[in-house]
This record gives structure tokens, C-alpha cells and sequence, in this order.
């Protein structure tokens, strides 16, 4: 799919979708819930289709109706429906479940698409042979078979969060008590605080021993409950970043007190010298001139690609710095995020850990390419909302916000889309 837009004023207001990031966790742990939980407020992007199909597949018996989902959670892991755990994209669904699905001490075969299997899993690779289990890694699939133990995990704190993730979310139902230890640099901590904040909503205490330290208690159980899920930062920066480029839109839906660490875009916005306020969960961001700066991507490295759509527009150089998980995404997003920035006439270098980019911008001469990444196409297409121009690859959206395109045009870009 691709999408022609047409330099034009926004305007108007547009409703932010759900968190995927609680989506996938709210699913989880409602599957893991022996009961009746509802789910509100949920977006069907194909990451969490995904992770709806999985949980279905551990025995979970889901009713997606509307934007609520209606979970009867699994009674026990002696409820397999298949062994072969589809995967497509979503890093999220692979890691956070491996763990979960090692407590049927079943064969598991995961599989995925694109650069999924590419992104690095050597982390769980050797959780499992340390323990004696079964992992095997290639190309094409990973396989598991038996049954993670309690005990003492240690886990590098720099690569992803996800993997801790999955640990918590499997460790608590475990007879044994658990120790989670997080080697420095320790990044992304705020996906590990929503974790554990949808932990404790259904249910399950885990504690902090220190700052690199989680405590979990052997023998818990998943409670039921009912939630609804806040808007997501993740996308919200995208709206941002259109009114302080573009002009004003009223972004509406989100939680101001949220712990979602892509929240920090407010702070990184503001910083570069737009005014915002904020009431009833509705932003209203405005720039009159953009100022560029450091930004450190420690805690919202999604916020990357877009984060060069707002220095392409601000005076100055940017440096975006932390920033090296870029290249293990859905694309290597640096290098994406260099030469599409290139052909807008913006100068962009980097190394393996940061990004430098220098503000300044021209109308494209060349169609800009998503590279089968959901962000690069959206951060593109901002970018595309002043200058004008056309995008191919457009149904990467698909994959966390399906209906950004319809989105954009409520928020007064036009756009034209065509196969």
C-alpha cells in the first residue's frame, strides 16, 4: 500500500488508540486467571491479535466483541490446543511467553516473520540450557521444551525489558520463591513498572529489592479482573510531533498520571520549546519555533524515529543518544530513519549508539520507503504532512495502529491511499 499526502494544515481533534504495550499485558494476564475477565477499551493492531490467538492456544477461551475482549482464563497448562505458537512481528508476544508456555513442559515451536527470529534471544537461550532445558534457535523457529524452575535469575538490564517481563509474568505460579537480578545498564525500567502495575491488578505481588533487584513469591495466583486500557504514548508522540511541526491538534484519550515510559515524549516536546497543556486526559501542543537538543533514549526507544521527524524541523543539531536498540526493531531503524531523512534533505549520521541530526529539510524528490516498519511509515508520514510526498510499505501500520491513516485525515492531512 502506499500513500500519497499532500502538504496541508492540521487541525481538528483525534482520539489516541489503547496501549498496546497494557493491551498485550491486561490479555496475558486475564488468559493466566482462572475466571471471567473483561477487557476494555482494545484495539485489534495484529500484534495483539497475535497475542490473543497465543493465549487462545494455551487454552484460553477469548470473545472479542467490539473493543472489548471477554476472557475465560486457563485453569491449569494441561489445556494445550497446539503446539505451534505464531508470532508474526510482535517481540512482545514471543518474549513474554516463552516463559509462560515452558510451564506446559510441552514442545513448543515459535515462529514469526520478517526480522522477528533475527532480534536477539540469547538471553532465554541461556536461561534454558543453564536450567538443562531444551532451546533451539534458527532462521526459521525457536524451540522449548520443559518447565522454567524458581529460583535466581540473572539478566543483562540492557538489551530488553521484555525478557524480565516474561520471567514475571511466569515466576509467581512457581512452588518455589524467585529473585530477578538486573546486571547495569538497566534500561527501560518504565516497561517493567507496567508490568508489574498489571501484576497487581490481577493479583500478583512483586517486589522491588532494590533498584536492580525483583523479589516474586513462589506459589501466587492470578485473581480476575476488569480493565480498561489507557491511551498509548507510543502513538501519541505522533500527533505531538504533527502540532509542533505542523499546527495545533487536540490529542485526546490519555492518562496524564500513566507510567508508560514513551509518556516522556511531553517532557522531550517541551524541551524543544513547544507549550502544552493538558485537561481532562486532552492535550493541546503549539510551537512557534522548535529548538533542537539532547535526547536520551534510555526509557522510550519507539519514540526514535519520530523523535528525527521533530529535529528535522527544530534549529540546531540534535543528538539522540542511548539509542543502539534502534537497529534490533522491526527494522535497523537508525539506518532507516538516515536515509529516508536523507532524501527530506536532512543530514543524519550516527554511530552504533547514537544519532545526530542536523535541522533542516526540502520537499522529496524520490517515494519515501517504510521498510516494513510501522514507525519509520508514521514518522515518515509527518514529516510528509508539511513537506508533501509519497510513502510505499504503508501496511507496516498494521501491525500496532491500523487506523493511523484515517487517523491523520481527522486531524486535517490529506492523504490518498492506493494499493
Amino acid at each position: 500500500m502506499k500513500a500519497v499526502i499532500r502538504p496541508s494544515k492540521a487541525q481538528g481533534g483525534v482520539k489516541i488508540p489503547p496501549s498496546k504495550s497494557m493491551a498485550h499485558r491486561a490479555i496475558i494476564c486475564a488468559a493466566l486467571a482462572s475466571g471471567k475477565s473483561i477487557i476494555s477499551n482494545i484495539d485489534y493492531s495484529v500484534d495483539i491479535t497475535t497475542t490473543i490467538e497465543c493465549m487462545r492456544k494455551l487454552g484460553a477461551e477469548i470473545i472479542c466483541d467490539g473493543s472489548t475482549v471477554i476472557v475465560y482464563g486457563i485453569k491449569d497448562f494441561n489445556r494445550l490446543a497446539d503446539n505451534n505458537i505464531e508470532c508474526n512481528e510482535s517481540g512482545s508476544t514471543l518474549r513474554f511467553l516463552i516463559p509462560v508456555f515452558s510451564l506446559t513442559g510441552q514442545k513448543i515451536t515459535f515462529t514469526g516473520k520478517n526480522r522477528l527470529l533475527k532480534r536477539p534471544q540469547k538471553i532465554y537461550e541461556d536461561i534454558f540450557r543453564n536450567a538443562g532445558l531444551h532451546f533451539v534457535q534458527d532462521e526459521e523457529k525457536i524451540e522449548i521444551q520443559g518447565a522454567l524452575p524458581g529460583g535466581e535469575y540473572t539478566l543483562s538490564g540492557g538489551v530488553s525489558s521484555q525478557f524480565i517481563s516474561g520471567l514475571l509474568f511466569t515466576l509467581p505460579l512457581l512452588a518455589e520463591n524467585s529473585k530477578i537480578h538486573i546486571l547495569p545498564p538497566f534500561e527501560s525500567r518504565s516497561y517493567i513498572d507496567l508490568t508489574i502495575q498489571m501484576l497487581a491488578k490481577f493479583g500478583i505481588e512483586i517486589l522491588w529489592e532494590n533498584e536492580l533487584t525483583l523479589y516474586i513469591k513462589g506459589g501466587q495466583k492470578y485473581i480476575p479482573h476488569d480493565e480498561t486500557v489507557e491511551g498509548d504514548f507510543s502513538q501519541f508522540a505522533f500527533f505531538g510531533v504533527l502540532s509542533a511541526v505542523n499546527s495545533p491538534v487536540d490529542i485526546y484519550g490519555m492518562n496524564p498520571d500513566s507510567l508508560q515510559g514513551d509518556k516522556q515524549i511531553i517532557e522531550i516536546l517541551s524541551q524543544f520549546g513547544c507549550d502544552i497543556t493538558c485537561k481532562n486526559g486532552c492535550y493541546r501542543i503549539q510551537a512557534d519555533k522548535l529548538t533542537a537538543g539532547e535526547i536520551d533514549l534510555k526509557n522510550c526507544p519507539d519514540l526514535g524515529p519520530v523523535l528525527c521527524t521533530l529535529a528535522m524541523f527544530s534549529r540546531g543539531t540534535t543528538r539522540i543518544y542511548n539509542a543502539a536498540r534502534l537497529r534490533l526493531k522491526e527494522s535497523d531503524r537508525i539506518q532507516a530513519m538516515e536515509t529516508e531523512c536523507a532524501k527530506l534533505g536532512c543530514l543524519v549520521t550516527s554511530s552504533e549508539n547514537e544519532m545526530i541530526i542536523h535541522g533542516g529539510y526540502t520537499a522529496p524528490k524520490e517515494i519515501l520507503h517504510g521498510w516494513k516498519d510501522h514507525r519509520i511509515v508514521m514518522a515518515c508520514a509527518v514529516a510528509l504532512s508539511v513537506l508533501g510526498g509519497e510513502i510505499d510499505g504503508c501496511e507496516a501500520i498494521t501491525k500496532s495502529y491500523p487506523s493511523f491513516f484515517e487517523d491523520l485525515k481527522k486531524a486535517g492531512i490529506e492523504v490518498e491511499l492506493y494499493d
